[in-house]
């Protein structure tokens, strides 16, 4: 473990560091200097370190690996084979330390992890994918020290005057403490972008228009939201139905804007709390100081209306211990709080950061102790808490948020959703992304029925592994020739949702570090790097840089493209909750839905209203898309109203559907010209219940 000073100094044979005469500051000098301790700036520094020069990592905290170390022990990683170089070597350094019997104190390996069924450890893998979060922390200190990086703890830098420049190159970097820093090569490491910032590299904070870019999935989405929404009427005023009296706590008065629109707000932070549902090695939740009950009125409203899914995720870790996520209408996402963070002074951060704290912990002692919360879900809490041995400096508590998405820069390259699609794929891959495209919920508003409803939340599979452009990891020519940036990399918001997984920092991260040394022994800008060269070292030092054979672009039906009239789900209206899928091979437009089976603590009904708009009186064949798949329910139900009165058809979910869409008949019927309704319902299913489609063909007027 790591010492936590100010200045930890390992290996000193490269670097040199004196003294300025100006009250104890200090001027540092090494080879290349990575601002940002996180997991990315840490595979950097081991990078620079193999490849012989000095590295200097200067982190704003007492610690590394930012949420690699943090309670996000259940790792993002999409496509495992397309994780490669220093990022596998982590979570194959997971995977050793987890053979040993003594790292499993309080529970067998072989135990079922939960969801999914299967044991926690697999001895026959070369790499482990979740993990405690000390675990984690020791094997990046490791990592760390075994490289000889001067790590310096506890610095921020002086973000109004604190990067000197020549030309178009950094000369060196200066903190609040006055210590500087000075080096032929920068990384930003941070999840903040605040050295590109500060350097005056072209960056965004906000959410691109749809138009901007050519995407689908940017913007304000009302629309075609499935997932973590309010799925019961729930009044946001404070004296119900009297908008007079204004709106309860962390509901936005303002408008949402319309759908695709870009704005200036940025998907919600969290905590991913470690829990624990073992006696020996958990606390009870605290009440935080400042705890203010009306902060949950939307809580408490949301379960009397019937909402009773236990509002936050636990993923199981080793030894009984959770990575906990948002989960629902009203969770441990804290939704619209966050959006002066990214330009933000580190004290106005601190301030934001101490009410998402407050939040959260005031979230979690309300599920398990207040009154108004259902006995039914205060049940559910009582065999959890933090976990007792984690985060033991700071009341068991991650020491470091969830900042999903900050500063984002604009080089000559942008990732798109067109890149995680692979419509477009560049020719100048430093790594691969594969992780859905991901954003959390981004703002809470009224509607315009007077209810209260989340928006911002897109879970989409790009279909497979896309590569990352090294262009976007480097500023647009003209800009920083010596700085390169492997978290808040050049992307759109909805690209960005894909890429931010921390496998993917750590690959960017050796790959930035690899064209640093390059081009500093080049003496060159980043920009004008040979990609040849570059490329052939990363593939020497393992990184996986070309998408697998089996990664065609993945194929997207639309509606247009199939005769008759065709519903999508994406128009149908949902009582429950629904949860949006992309797993299957083949849908229509950007997924499907299935009804959560088992999500809430007490069953629930749900449906999906599909409304058809028929030009003409006559008879119908109607058919039905969806995925079949073994864990569905063999007795669905579909009601139809025909022009012949209502009608039911039962069907079987596990069996394949009769055409290569996707789609199955359910007979011929009559309709009147004008708008018809299909519903499909899990009521008295055994399994789950899936939707895609619903296809309308005349056969005679």
């Amino acid at each position: 473990m790591l010492i936590r000073t100010t200045v930890a100094l390992i290996g000193m044979a490269f670097f040199s560091g004196q003294s300025d005469g100006l009250g104890g500051e200090a001027v540092f000098r090494a080879d290349i200097v990575i601002y940002g301790g996180t997991s990315a700036g840490v595979a950097a520094a081991v990078q620079v370190a193999r490849m012989g020069k000095s590295v200097i990592v200067i982190e704003s905290s007492d610690h590394l690996g930012g949420l690699t170390t943090n309670g996000l022990g259940a790792t993002d990683s999409g496509r495992k084979q397309a994780i490669g170089g220093i990022s596998r070597e982590f979570y194959r350094r997971i995977q050793d330390h987890y053979r040993d019997p003594a790292a499993w104190p309080l529970q067998d390996p072989g135990e079922p992890k939960g969801r999914g069924g299967g044991p926690l450890f697999n001895a026959e893998a070369d790499a482990m994918w979740i993990f405690e979060p000390k675990v984690a922390q020791s094997i990046m200190d490791a990592m760390a020290g075994e490289s000889g990086a001067r790590l310096f703890f506890n610095e921020r830098l002086d973000r109004s005057k604190g990067v000197s420049m020549q030309g178009e190159g950094l000369t060196a970097i200066t903190m609040e403490s006055g210590n500087r820093f000075e080096a032929a090569m920068f990384l930003d490491a941070t999840y903040e972008g605040d050295l590109l910032a500060t350097a005056g590299v072209s960056h965004q904070v906000g959410r691109e228009s749809n138009s901007l870019y050519g995407e689908t999935l940017n913007g304000v989405q009302k629309t075609q939201m499935k997932s973590h929404l309010f799925t019961k009427a729930v009044d946001p005023y404070i004296v119900p139905g009297d908008p007079a009296t204004g709106l309860v706590a962390r509901v936005s008065a303002d408008p949402p804007g319309g759908d695709g629109a870009g704005d200036l707000r940025i998907q919600a932070f969290n905590f991913r709390m470690c829990l624990s549902n073992d006696a020996r090695n958990r606390v009870p939740f605290p009440k935080p100081e400042g705890y203010d009950e009306t902060q949950y009125e939307l809580l408490f409203r949301n379960f009397e209306a019937g909402d009773l899914r236990l509002p936050w995720s636990p993923e199981m870790m080793p030894n009984h211990k959770t990575d906990t996520n948002n989960y629902g209408a009203f969770s441990t996402d804290n939704i619209g709080m966050n959006y002066a963070y990214a330009e933000a002074s580190h004290e106005e951060r601190a301030r934001i950061v101490k009410e998402h704290v407050v939040y959260q912990q005031g979230l979690m002692w309300t599920l398990a102790n207040h009154p108004r919360v259902p006995e039914v879900i205060r049940e559910a809490m009582k065999p959890w808490g933090l976990a007792a041995d984690e985060f033991v400096g700071n009341g068991h508590w991650p020491r470091q948020i969830y900042v999903r998405e900050a500063r984002r820069m604009v080089s000559d390259y942008v990732m798109t959703e067109l890149d995680c699609r692979r419509v477009r794929v560049a020719e100048d891959s430093v790594g691969l992304g594969s992780y859905n495209m991901d954003s959390h919920n981004v703002q809470r508003y009224v509607t315009a029925d007077g209810k209260v409803q989340n928006e911002g939340d897109v879970q989409v599979s790009p279909g497979g592994p896309y590569v990352v452009s090294y262009r976007s990891i480097v500023p647009q020519r003209g800009e920083a020739e010596n700085l390169l940036v492997p978290v808040c990399v050049s992307s759109s918001h909805i690209a960005f949702g894909s890429i931010r997984m921390e496998p993917v920092f750590m690959i960017l991260g050796q790959s930035a570090a690899t064209a640093a040394v390059m081009a500093m022994e080049q003496g060159i800008a980043v920009q004008d790097l040979s990609y040849a060269a570059l490329r052939e070292r990363l593939v020497a030092d393992g990184q996986v840089l070309d998408l697998p054979n089996d990664a065609a672009p993945r194929e997207h039906l639309t509606a247009a493209s199939l005769s008759g009239i065709v519903v999508d789900d994406n128009a149908a209206r949902a009582g429950g909750e629904w949860v949006s899928s992309t797993s299957a091979d083949r849908f229509i437009e950007t997924g499907y839905r299935h009804d959560a089976h088992g999500a809430s603590l007490v069953p629930e009904e749900k449906w999906l209203v599909f409304p058809a708009v028929l030009p003409e009186a006559g008879d119908y064949e109607v058919r039905f898309a969806f995925p079949a798949h073994p864990n569905r329910s063999s007795k669905t139900t579909i009601a139809m109203a025909t022009a012949e009165g209502g009608k039911t058809v039962i069907l079987d979910q596990r069996k394949k559907a009769r055409d290569e869409n996707g789609f199955v008949s359910l007979g011929v019927h009559r309709f009147a010209a004008g708008t018809c309704e299909v519903i499909v319902s899990n009521g008295g299913a055994d399994g789950f219940v899936v939707a895609d489609a619903f296809q309308f063909l005349l056969q005679s007027p």
